[in-house]
């Protein structure tokens, strides 16, 4: 299999779990951004036929599909570590 059929496949893949996903999914999609490529992490906010918004911790992202290359559900972060009881 060459890559870009390997590509294709990811990407196909990614645009079916951005489909099903539930708004409040917590999600990481990765799209084209400049001559790289951009990760957003967080929860699914809203969906067009066009773009996804997902809430990151630094604000919302719109991903625009055509430019999508992977994405997948997440589990929930870690609960932070439990502050020692004091006396």
């Amino acid at each position: 299999m060459h890559a870009d059929e390997q590509a294709a496949i990811a990407r196909a893949r990614a645009l079916g779990v951005l489909h099903d996903a539930a708004i409040g999914d917590r999600l990481v999609v990765r799209a084209h951004h400049g001559d790289g490529a951009q990760d957003a992490l967080g929860d699914l906010v809203a969906r067009t036929p066009d773009a996804v918004t997902i809430a990151t911790r630094r604000g919302p992202v719109e991903v625009q599909l055509a430019d999508v290359v992977a994405a997948k559900p997440v589990p929930p972060p870690p609960p932070p570590p439990a502050r020692p009881a004091r006396r």
